[in-house]
């Protein structure tokens, strides 16, 4: 299991294109390392918490002092003061947004929903350009100053990595082809109400953007990924024009990136966001409570295709709303919107 924020697109373009031969090298390494990181997949069948139980995060902060180890030194424990390194204490602070946003909306505990250890490494590597789950912990890069920042910097960057915990938790869907990009779409929808529910916005109010402000200065773009406007993140000539489609008419037959897990993910998102506003107010309290459940209700396929996840979403939101409720005509409406067919929603 290999969930990195940057797409392997992005960084294969700065390896073979940019003008700085440090820049091609960086993203050369980046690629190789993002390449041999992985962990087994396995799920958890977490209890049904209390009504009255309070949940707690136990957070543990590492520092792999620019070395390619996991899990470093630690440097910051639960309950321990800000210990002075930015990335570090960022990186304790969106554990803990990720974990309450998760307690407040869904009375979920923690990743497993079983009270698991929140674990993560910050300065790993030389300039790494990327951030990940491993199947077990966080990882973060400090980027290479030029094309990307500290991936510290944006709690969506964390909320999406640790959600790669939640599926690998529940529905564990495989990541290749359609199931992979809905995989990655799930990461995107919650990275972003996660960002959200800290800001307290409402659907409309929300930029709908993964990454904003990772992207350095002096390049062309937003941000990593636009879930209300698929494929206009960027255009930058170090890391070409974001490619991701936001209807079934464009998607992206490929076999790299696992079958386009980060490019065809464009298209959930869409349909996601066009639920989201339909409904209006805050985005995870109906939208992502109908994502939510229809992720974590056991009944979906690990291989499940974008019309088989869009009929269980109908289902959950008639479950949850009725068949004639606004909530259950926006998501039907929604993915019609995007292409993707109703017909197998049975």
């Amino acid at each position: 299991m290999r969930c990195h924020i940057v797409p392997p697109h992005m960084l294969e373009r700065i390896a073979r294109d940019a003008d700085d031969p440090a820049l091609r090298e960086r993203a050369r390494r980046t690629l190789a390392l993002t390449s041999a990181q992985f962990a087994d997949r396995r799920t958890t069948a977490a209890g049904v918490p209390s009504p009255t139980e309070d949940f707690v995060p136990d957070r543990t902060i590492g520092d792999a002092q620019n070395r390619e180890e996991l899990p470093g030194r630690t440097v910051r424990a639960e309950g321990a003061p800000a210990c002075g390194d930015e990335a570090a204490d960022q990186a304790y602070d969106w554990l803990g947004a990720t974990f309450d946003f998760f307690e407040a909306a869904y009375r979920r505990n923690s990743i497993d929903g079983a009270g698991l250890r929140m674990v993560s490494t910050v300065h790993y590597g030389d300039k790494y350009d990327n951030a990940f789950w491993n199947g077990e912990q966080m990882v973060y890069g400090d980027g290479d100053g030029v094309v990307f920042t500290s991936f510290t910097g944006c709690l969506d960057v964390t909320g999406h990595e640790l959600t790669h915990g939640v599926t690998q938790h529940t529905a564990n869907l495989e990541y290749y082809g359609q199931a992979g990009a809905l995989n990655e779409s799930m990461s995107d929808v919650f990275g972003s109400l996660i960002k959200q529910w800290h800001l307290g916005q409402t659907a409309d109010a929300a930029d709908w953007l993964i990454g904003q402000g990772l992207l350095a200065p002096g390049v062309d773009g937003v941000a990593l990924r636009s879930l209300k406007e698929p494929g206009t993140a960027y255009d930058d000539p170090r890391l070409g024009k974001d490619p991701q489609p936001a209807h079934m008419d464009h998607y992206v037959e490929t076999y790299r990136d696992n079958g386009g897990v980060h490019i065809n993910s464009g298209i959930p998102n869409r349909a996601f966001y066009l639920v989201a506003t339909a409904i209006g107010g805050s985005a995870w309290e109906k939208a992502g409570r109908v994502w939510y459940d229809t992720l974590t209700g056991g009944t979906l396929a690990a291989d499940i295709d974008f019309a088989g996840f869009a009929a269980a979403t109908v289902r959950t939101a008639t479950r949850l709303y009725g068949a004639e409720a606004v909530e259950t005509k926006a998501v039907n409406r929604a993915w019609t919107g995007v292409g993707v067919p109703l017909e197998a929603n049975g």
